[in-house]
C-alpha cells in the first residue's frame, strides 16, 4: 500500500532558471526536497538595452524550462520575466508564492541576475540555499554540521526533507569538556528523539577542516551560514565559504531570513523554535488520509499478513437515534464484505433509552461498564468505558469510535486501522476531521471542536510542544495496539483523550503516534456549559501529567470543584459542581484483566523508550 507524498516543512521550493546559467543542480535538489517545485524563468537585460531585445533569450529559457519540467509536481511559471532588475522580479514572485526555500546555484545565479552576494544575503526574500558541486538524484549519505541557531535549524530541516538512508548531524565543539552551548540545546533535544539521525560530536579548532575531513564518503553536505547578524551578509561566513570552495561532494549552504536574536547566549531566544523541526517531520511522515486505506481487500490482506486480530468497542450513552446505523454500516463493510473486524462490542454508560436494546437486537454484545470490575467501584465517564473495554475485548488492536456520528461511514474505522496495519512502529492513531456546527436548522462550516481549539491545543502547545501537530487531540475516533494501551493509565472522564495522547508520547515517543484525516464528522453539538466542564476536566488532566513530570503537586482539592454561573429571574448566583478527574491504573495491573488475558504482552512495543 503506497503512501502519497505528504506535505511537510518543504512543501514548495523555488528555483530561478536564469538565462546563461546552469540550474540543473538546484533543480535536482529541489525535486529531492519538495512536494512542489516552482521554476521561474528570468532574463536580465543590461541598462539601456530595450527589453524587446530579449525575445530570443526568453525563447531559449522557455525551452530549457520545458526540458527541466519532467515531473508531475513541477510547476513552471507561465511567463518568463525579461527585466533590467530580475532580482527584484524574483523577490516579487516569492512575496506572492511564499516558497519554503529558494535554491540558487553558487556564483552564477547571483551574477547573472545582477545582484551582489551582500545584497542577496543581507536581506534574503525567504529561506535560501546556495548549491555547488554534484547533487545526486537521491542522496544516500548526508552530513549536516550543526552548532545551533536558526541557520543550523534550517540545515537540519533540509537534511531531514531529503529522507536519506544515512543522515549524520555533526556537532562541532571547541571544547568537549565544556557545557553544551545554549544555541545547540534546542537541536540536541530534537535529535535525541530522532533515532535515525546518528549524531556525532567533534572537538575542533578548525571547523571547516573537520567538515571537509568528515565529508569523505558523503553524497551531500548541508550546513548553515555562520551565525551572524543579517547586516553582515557579504559572505556565508568563513567556514561555509571554504567548504563551498574545497569540498569534493555536493554542498548546500543555507541561510534563513529569520534574524539572529540580539542575545546569542540566551537559550530562550536561540534554538527555541528547534522543536518545530521535529513536529514538521512528524506531521509530514505520520499524517495519513483515510482514502489511502479505502481498498479494503488489500487492507484485509495486510491484516492477514500481520497475523493480528482487531476489536471495535463502541462507547454509548443514550444514542438510540444513531447507534443502529453505526453498527449496521460498520459491520456490513468491515465484517461481512471485508474481514477486518474480529469483534464489535457496545460499552454502555447506563443509557436510559433504547441504545442497549438496539445493539443487542443487532447481535452485538452489550456491556454496562458500571457493572464491570465491581471490586474497583463504579465511576461515570467515557474514559471509564474505554478503559473497561480492554477487559471485554480480545483483539491485538483495539479501536474506538463514538456512536453519535450522524454521517457514519466505514472510513471512520478503516481510516484509524490503516496506519496500525501499515506501519508496525505506530502504536496509537488519532482521527481528525472537519466538524460543522449546527445552528438551528442550518449547518455552519467549521465552528466545531471549540474545546480543542480553546483549551486542548493551547495547553499542548505550551507544555507538550512535540504534540502541537496533532490536529484534533480530543477526537473520539482513535485506537491502538493492546500491548501499548494496557500499559497506560486512563482518566475516567473527559481527560481520557488528552491523558492517553500525553502518555503514549512520553512512554513510546512521538513516532509511535499517527493521525488520519477522516474528512467530515457531523454529530450532536453540546451546550456551552457542558463544554466548560469538559475544559475544566481536560485542564486537570494536563496539570496531573505535569505534576508527574516535575514531581511536585500543583492541584489542591479545592481546585477540583467548578463554580458555575447560573441565572434566574432576579439575578445571578454561583452553583458549585465537583468535577474531579479520577485516573484508573494501567489495565495490565488489574488481576481480573490478567486472568481474562493470560498471555498479554509483558514487553514494551517496538519503538518504545523509557519513561523519563
Amino acid at each position: 500500500m503506497s503512501r502519497k507524498r505528504a506535505l511537510g516543512s518543504m512543501r514548495r521550493v523555488l528555483v530561478p532558471v536564469v538565462y546563461g546559467c546552469d540550474s540543473s543542480r538546484a533543480v535536482a535538489l529541489a525535486h529531492a526536497l519538495a512536494a512542489e517545485v516552482v521554476l521561474l524563468g528570468l532574463v536580465r537585460m543590461d541598462p539601456g538595452e530595450p527589453l524587446s531585445a530579449g525575445a530570443s533569450r526568453a525563447r531559449e529559457v522557455r525551452m530549457l524550462l520545458a526540458a527541466l519540467a519532467q515531473d508531475g509536481h513541477t510547476q513552471v511559471k507561465a511567463r518568463v520575466r525579461v527585466s533590467h532588475t530580475p532580482w527584484a522580479d524574483l523577490c516579487a514572485v516569492i512575496g506572492r508564492d511564499t516558497p519554503n526555500l529558494l535554491l540558487l546555484e553558487a556564483g552564477s545565479h547571483l551574477e547573472a541576475m545582477g545582484v551582489t552576494p551582500q545584497q542577496a544575503l543581507t536581506s534574503p526574500p525567504c529561506d535560501l540555499g546556495i548549491v555547488r558541486g554534484p547533487v545526486p538524484h537521491r542522496p544516500r549519505r548526508v552530513l549536516v554540521p550543526v552548532r545551533g541557531g536558526p541557520h543550523a535549524e534550517l540545515a537540519l530541516r533540509v537534511g531531514l526533507a531529503l529522507r536519506a538512508e544515512h543522515l549524520t548531524p555533526l556537532h562541532l565543539r571547541s571544547d568537549l569538556a565544556a557545557p553544551t552551548e545554549p544555541p545547540f540545546r534546542g537541536l540536541e533535544h530534537v535529535l535525541r528523539q530522532m533515532p535515525d539521525a546518528q549524531l556525532r560530536v567533534a572537538t575542533t579548532t578548525d571547523p571547516a577542516g573537520t567538515i571537509l575531513s568528515e565529508a569523505g564518503g558523503c553524497d551531500l553536505v548541508i550546513l548553515g551560514a555562520t551565525a551572524q547578524p543579517l547586516q553582515s551578509g557579504a559572505s556565508l561566513g568563513p567556514v561555509a565559504d571554504r567548504v563551498l570552495r574545497e569540498c569534493p561532494a555536493g554542498v548546500v549552504v543555507v541561510k534563513t531570513r529569520r534574524p539572529m536574536p540580539a542575545l546569542v547566549g540566551d537559550i530562550a531566544a536561540v534554538g527555541s523554535k528547534a522543536i518545530s523541526i521535529l513536529v514538521d517531520r512528524w506531521f509530514s511522515e505520520n499524517t495519513y488520509d483515510a482514502g489511502e486505506f479505502a481498498d479494503l481487500a488489500r487492507l484485509a490482506e495486510i491484516k492477514a499478513q500481520r497475523g493480528v486480530s482487531v476489536s471495535l468497542a463502541l462507547p454509548a450513552l443514550n444514542e438510540e437515534t444513531t447507534v443502529g446505523k453505526v453498527i449496521r454500516t460498520v459491520r456490513r463493510a468491515l465484517v461481512e464484505r471485508a474481514p477486518l473486524l474480529d469483534e464489535i462490542v457496545l460499552i454502555d454508560s447506563e443509557s436510559s433509552d433504547r441504545t442497549r436494546q438496539i445493539a443487542a437486537d443487532l447481535g452485538v454484545p452489550v456491556f454496562i461498564h458500571q457493572q464491570l470490575l465491581p471490586e474497583l467501584g463504579a465511576r461515570q465517564g467515557k474514559g471509564e468505558a474505554l478503559w473497561k473495554s480492554l477487559l471485554v475485548t480480545r483483539g491485538d488492536i483495539v479501536l474506538w469510535i463514538d456512536t453519535d456520528i450522524v454521517n457514519i461511514h466505514p472510513r471512520f474505522v478503516y481510516g484509524i486501522l490503516g496506519p496500525l496495519l501499515a506501519d508496525p512502529r505506530v502504536q496509537f492513531v488519532k482521527g481528525f476531521y472537519r466538524r460543522p456546527l449546527r445552528v438551528g436548522d442550518r449547518m455552519q462550516a467549521g465552528g466545531g471542536g471549540r474545546v480543542t481549539e480553546l483549551t486542548a491545543r493551547p495547553l499542548l502547545n505550551l507544555f507538550y510542544p512535540e504534540l502541537s501537530g496533532v490536529v484534533q487531540p480530543l477526537s473520539g475516533e482513535y485506537g491502538g495496539r493492546r500491548s501499548a494501551l494496557e500499559q497506560l493509565p486512563f482518566y475516567s472522564g473527559y481527560g481520557v483523550e488528552s491523558g492517553l495522547l500525553i502518555d503514549v508520547f512520553e512512554r513510546f515517543g512521538l513516532s509511535a503516534i499517527a493521525q488520519v484525516d477522516l474528512l467530515e464528522r457531523i454529530h450532536h453539538n453540546q451546550p456551552l456549559e457542558a463544554l466548560s466542564k469538559m475544559s475544566f476536566a481536560i485542564i486537570q488532566a494536563v496539570v496531573h501529567k505535569l505534576e508527574r513530570r516535575y514531581q511536585r503537586p500543583f492541584l489542591e482539592d479545592v481546585n477540583k470543584s467548578m463554580k458555575l454561573i447560573r441565572y434566574q429571574e432576579g439575578g445571578y448566583f454561583l452553583d458549585v459542581e465537583a468535577i474531579a478527574e479520577g485516573e484508573r491504573p494501567p489495565m495490565i495491573e488489574v488481576p481480573a484483566y490478567r486472568r481474562a488475558h493470560p498471555h498479554p504482552s509483558r514487553e514494551a512495543p517496538a519503538g518504545s523508550k523509557p519513561t523519563g
